[in-house]
């Protein structure tokens, strides 16, 4: 299992015999340097997503047929790339798993919104934020999408113990640090909590101190430099 931060909300994960792009975005990320985009996507085999906001999808049809592989996420935004853009894609939602490349992927809720810009500039639906649970290679990783504390975490953390944590804690769009630590400490038993969608601009730079008094290993990523979890 290999974890790659590409900045923001975005990761590349090496999983049995997957390389997931988890809610990939690349063009016009501030932190992700534009000369690494060929080691970013190399030998990707799916793009899962989160939700349908432009720091996490706008890069999903693009990249997907650039590629030729697949887009995993919630049904009805999957099946209107399918029906506009002709994409292979696997659609599913709250409850269901599907199997990536042997990493079995569980859809759960999350406390968010989910729109993309319109023609117009209008917001249009793009179906129900998500996060997910990545179980393989002995190993369950909850990655929550872009969510605040929600009392579903009680049962999620029960039921899918997952030993390693992707958390949003940025603050301003979702939860922040201490907000974060709560559920971790609350919800889960994590032995390793990962920073996610934070350190973007100056608006969602928090200090993680809370994160750090839990006494659990917290992992504050360096975009690009790899690291198993």
């Amino acid at each position: 299992m290999k974890l790659t931060w590409l900045g923001h909300a975005s990761w590349r994960l090496e999983i049995e015999q997957a390389v997931i792009l988890i809610d990939p975005w690349l063009e016009g990320n501030p932190a992700f340097p534009d000369d690494c985009r060929a080691e970013a996507i190399k030998d990707a085999t799916h793009i899962l997503i989160t939700h349908g906001h432009g720091d996490h999808a706008s890069e999903a049809v693009a990249l997907a047929k650039e590629l030729q592989i697949p887009v995993v996420g919630i049904f009805d935004l999957m099946s209107a790339w399918e029906g506009r853009h002709g994409l292979d894609i696997v659609g599913f939602n709250k409850g269901g798993t599907v199997d990536l490349g042997g990493a079995k992927v569980t859809m759960v809720e999350a406390a968010h919104s989910s729109s993309y810009a319109g023609d117009d500039g209008m917001p249009v639906y793009a179906g129900r934020e998500a996060g997910y649970m990545i179980a393989g290679e002995g190993k369950t990783i909850y990655h929550s999408g872009d969510t605040d504390i929600m009392a579903d975490m009680d049962w999620m953390g029960d039921f899918h113990k997952p030993e390693i944590g992707i958390l949003c804690v940025g603050g301003h769009f979702t939860m922040d640090p201490e907000r974060a630590a709560y559920a971790a400490k609350r919800y889960f038993n994590f032995d390793s909590i990962i920073c996610s969608h934070y350190k973007t601009f100056p608006l969602i730079d928090p200090d993680i101190a809370p994160l750090k008094a839990l006494g659990v290993k917290v992992i504050e990523p360096v975009i690009m430099e790899s690291f198993t979890p």
